[in-house]
């Protein structure tokens, strides 16, 4: 999928060894957990500084989840029974849905009522979070809604590794492109014709959309219409133009 552009860029022209000028744009990435810079000659010319965002989306490959299990009872004990209760129906209605491992933390207890509130209750809760394909989206959503105690908290969308490579090579690809584009037209705009790359600073990270979702549903909920994961780029260019 062909990354998103919400161009800004802002430009800052330099000319060696005097004050600097500065114009007003700037160029958007995407995002790399990778840190790179590239250092050539000095420019005997007029140097133009540049910071390119791009962002961009790709396809979902799986999603991961997250679900609250609460309980209650008279006593912490009897709270805390009801909840390993609704804990094995969970793990048993997840059984061939979620992918890999699933992360229960220990449970956290707390009283609550009391006075004009009423009777005093022992609270008992914990959460279950792992990861289902994209074709188990729905069945999830519908299985964890129709759970007693169990509240869905929210669904990441998550892409595949190869698909995450692809969509950071395509904005990386795009910000060249686009930092390329505004030196040159800077550079005309100044009477001058070379352009040189003279410094590369690629700043980036990937995110992951989340999704709150209230779970009490009869319809059917298409992942195709989840939000899709996303990408960002910032690369800080310099060049020189003489």
């Amino acid at each position: 999928m062909p990354p998103c552009s919400p161009l800004s860029v802002v430009p800052r022209l330099r000319l060696s060894g005097f004050a600097a000028l500065s114009l007003l744009p700037v160029v958007a990435l995407l995002p790399l957990k990778v840190q790179a810079q590239v250092r050539p000659a000095a420019c005997a010319g007029t140097v133009l500084e540049l910071r390119v965002l791009e962002r961009g989306q790709t396809r979902t490959d799986r999603f991961r989840f997250a679900l609250r299990l609460e309980a209650e009872g008279a006593t912490t004990a009897a709270a805390l029974d009801q909840l390993n209760q609704r804990l094995d129906a969970t793990r048993k209605a997840l059984q061939g849905l979620a992918q890999g491992p699933l992360t229960i933390p220990a449970p956290r207890t707390y009283a609550s009522g009391g006075g004009s509130q009423g009777p005093r209750r022992q609270q008992a809760s914990t959460s279950i979070s792992g990861e289902v394909e994209r074709g188990s989206y729905d069945q999830l959503i519908q299985v964890a809604g129709r759970l007693p105690g169990v509240r869905l908290q929210g669904m990441t969308s998550l892409a595949s590794t190869q698909n995450q490579n692809a969509l950071a090579d395509q904005l990386l690809q795009s910000a060249l492109k686009q930092g390329r584009e505004q030196a040159e037209r800077t550079a005309a705009a100044l009477g001058l014709r070379r352009v040189t790359l003279l410094r590369i600073d690629q700043r980036g990270s990937g995110t992951v959309r989340p999704l709150a979702l209230a779970a009490n549903a009869g319809r059917q909920f298409r992942p195709e219409e989840a939000p899709q994961p996303s990408q960002s780029l910032e690369l800080n260019l310099d060049y020189c133009l003489s």
